[in-house]
């Protein structure tokens, strides 16, 4: 097949959906800028570019010689693929080798060959047709790197944003941060008084102190655990140490600045970290008064911390110009690309602390890379030198387990500490225990060799009366669909967003395994119409009417795993949108008629500065008066969202200025990340999906703060989820290793 023939093909994969029009737009735009005239390197390009909107930061040549039919991956999140593309790419690869791949991309003029193969005797060489002179382009627009056993294509500005987060960690983890062991170990033992010093054992040891003593010893430090693991306590006394080790060297307080992925993130960071700092013992700390002062509690996106250009992909902060910070904290780290994660590195300035908190298991971010992931690969295992060991025994008194003893460690492995510990729910059962399960595949401590099966046995075991109303476990409980006209879920909704749900999670009009007599929470819409004040009512009366409202809101949350379709979020928010508005006593008016009607939940989906609105932000459609000074007026609507700063306030929005919001009846479980609900329930699709993930699994059943619903038409479905991961091919883990 010759180029024009090939991009043909492209073409047809555009036109099925396996392709993006970007993808093959860049392929023709480099075939007629180099000009590069091979079919293998043209084919590798669009390869390359496909990937990358899949969340990939590159292309592995070897995995997609050996496993063709994962490489395209369809547009579309719910319609099953046409077999043509795969198949077809699949005979195009065939007669590849991995040696013949790699040597025509390394001879290209359009590829910048950083593995130094182009001038290998032992490579075989280009095509004879193919052998005419390419022009020498300075900065090529595609980079062979990787290692030779495992070869990677990227695009230059994605390898660009891998080797400035390599570069910048590796420079933070060789700068040595002298620590004074005997003031360090006082101020651990006033920080974390009560916690003892654990003994040798992962599931006794102090691991919050242990990570407090890990961060404090770096320039750059990951603290990762699940949901109620603590990661918000610790990092609060890591604070706490620094900025007392620093105010009694008789030293400057340092700048501390606090950010999140998105706005609802950073919120919840504002709130965590400000109960945490109001439990501090500032009596007890040596300057403690000045310490109290010293430590922020207002946190920001990570967007507006960096300042973004208008029009551009730039931010105000960078290597020209860092950040005026000592310290940088970001939660949620999870959520974080190659390319944010490479503009905070150069925004900080060379002698600066990163301070990264996140679950590793949660999914990745929504754009390229899982830098988190990448970092996080070794956590479990710690890997912890004796050095290391010996140090933290000295000024934390724990002692840590051989098993996690390595002597060849790596530097970064010595930055990094996994909380353990979850002190939201216990792993007898319940909420923690699924999530283990799903994510570890372990039950009661053990690996399972059946995971649907285990998923069953737990359950069950949740239909225990006893169990009921245990906060300490969470409620667990799972529908069985027969299809889309299934009332189960309609009565779900319902219950959730209007009637009210009980503590288990089910509708307050019935009980649930013997958890009779308990009152059902009302859903958000029962308290929009019930508590709403008098139409003359002052400003303040419909504000805090909108808080409480918002406070519902989050009482219940329904997740999906897809955008579009029936199961997705685009059919569910319809259906839903028609359930509340159906009937005399229906608690929406005007919902069919209408884009913007009073109780419409939305979501904003993109930063808007002017409004002071992140993405991420959930806000409430209201009426309300058109006067604020309590004196006559008509209703208009008017969208309240939270301040975000943890003040308790309400900011009022005219829709007709919201130009990035949609419904959030339903959510995809993407967009929950950095959410709590007091119940999420999650519906699953009725055939199986390449979404469908242990990770996504395990980041719905976490957004849950004390009841979980699964919703399933078929078994196959779960299994299939639960035996399935999230690759995201990157070079960044391999990079870290070779280079600390």
């Amino acid at each position: 097949m010759d180029a024009n023939a090939l991009l043909s093909r492209l073409d047809a994969w555009t036109e099925a959906g396996a392709l993006r029009r970007l993808d093959l737009a860049l392929t023709r735009f480099i075939r007629d800028q180099t000009p590069e005239t091979d079919p293998a390197v043209l084919l590798a390009i669009a390869l390359t570019s496909e990937r990358n909107g899949h969340g990939h930061v590159c292309l592995d040549l070897a995995g997609a010689l050996n496993r063709p039919y994962s490489v395209l991956t369809h547009r579309s999140d719910w319609l099953t693929p046409p077999p043509g593309p795969s198949t077809e790419l699949a005979a195009l690869l065939a007669p590849l080798t991995l040696d013949d791949w790699v040597a025509r991309l390394a001879r290209s003029g359009a590829i910048e060959d950083r593995l130094g193969l182009a001038s290998d005797p032992g490579l075989p060489a280009r095509p004879a047709a193919d052998t005419d002179a390419r022009p020498n382009h300075e900065h090529p627009p595609l980079i062979l790197d990787g290692a030779p056993e495992r070869p990677l294509l990227y695009l230059r500005r994605y390898w660009t944003y891998e080797q400035r987060i390599r570069t910048g960690i590796a420079a933070r983890l060789c700068r040595p941060v002298p620590l004074p062991e005997d003031a360090t170990r006082d101020l651990l033992d006033l920080l974390f008084a009560g916690d003892g010093s654990g003994t040798p054992g992962t599931d006794t040891l102090p691991w919050q102190r242990i990570a407090c003593a890990l961060a404090a010893r770096r320039a750059f430090a990951v603290i990762t655990g699940g949901p109620g693991t603590g990661k918000t306590t610790t990092v609060v006394r890591l604070l706490a140490l620094l900025q007392g080790l620093a105010l009694t060297a008789g030293g400057p307080p340092l700048r501390i600045r606090l950010a999140a992925p998105t706005g609802k993130a950073a919120a919840r960071l504002n709130a965590s970290i400000a109960a945490q700092v109001d439990q501090l013992p500032f009596d007890r700390l040596p300057g403690g008064r000045a310490m109290r002062a010293a430590i922020p509690t207002e946190a920001g996106t990570l967007h507006r911390l960096l300042g973004p250009r208008p029009d551009s992909r730039h931010f105000r902060y960078g290597a020209d110009r860092p950040l005026p910070a000592d310290i940088v904290v970001v939660d949620e780290a999870s959520m974080i690309d190659v390319e944010l994660m490479s503009a905070l590195l150069a925004a900080l300035r060379p002698d600066a602390r990163l301070i990264v908190l996140g679950d590793k298991d949660q999914l990745a971010s929504v754009e390229a890379g899982a830098v988190l992931g990448d970092l996080c690969r070794r956590a479990r295992q710690a890997h912890y030198t004796p050095p290391t060991r010996d140090w933290l025994q000295r000024v934390t008194g724990a002692r840590l387990p051989d098993d996690l003893i390595d002597p060849s460690g790596r530097p970064l492995d010595q930055a990094i500490a996994m909380l353990r510990h979850s002190y939201r729910f216990r792993a007898e059962g319940g909420i923690g225990a699924l999530a283990e399960l799903v994510n570890a595949g372990v039950l009661d401590g053990r690996p399972v060799r059946d995971p649907l099966a285990a998923l069953d046995r737990l359950f069950e075991r949740q239909s225990d009366p006893s169990l009921q109303t245990d906060p300490g476990l969470g409620h667990l409980r799972r529908l069985r669909l027969t299809g889309e006209p299934d009332t189960q879920l309609d009565h779900l909704v319902r219950a959730g967003y209007w009637h009210g749900l009980d503590s288990t999670g089910d509708s307050g009009s019935r009980t649930s395994h013997g958890a009779a007599g308990l009152d059902p929470v009302p859903g958000y819409l029962a308290v929009l119409h019930r508590e709403r004040p008098g139409d003359d009512a002052g400003p303040d009366a419909f504000d805090d009417w909108a808080r409480a409202v918002l406070q519902a809101q989050a009482g219940f949350q329904l997740l999906t795993p897809l955008r579009q379709g029936p199961w997705g979020v685009e059919g569910l928010n319809r259906r839903i949108q028609h359930l509340l508005s159906q009937g005399a006593q229906a608690p929406l008016t005007g919902a069919g008629e209408r884009q913007w009607f009073e109780g419409r939940p939305v979501l904003v989906t993109r930063n808007d500065y002017a409004l002071g609105l992140m993405n991420g932000d959930i806000g409430l459609t209201l009426r309300v008066p058109s006067r604020r000074d309590g004196s006559a007026g008509r209703l208009v609507l008017r969208v309240a969202f939270p301040a975000g700063d943890g003040s308790g306030a309400i900011r009022w929005i005219l829709p007709s200025r919201l130009q990035a919001v949609e419904t959030v009846f339903a959510m995809t479980v993407h967009k929950s990340q950095g959410s709590e609900f007091n119940h999420t329930a999650l519906v699953l699709p009725e055939a199986s999906n390449p979404v469908l993930t242990r990770e996504l699994i395990y980041t719905a059943i976490t957004r849950s703060k004390s009841s979980f619903t699964l919703l399933y038409s078929r078994e196959s479905v779960i299994r299939e989820a639960l035996g399935r991961r999230v690759e995201r091919v990157s070079g960044l883990a391999m990079a870290l290793e070779s280079g600390s």
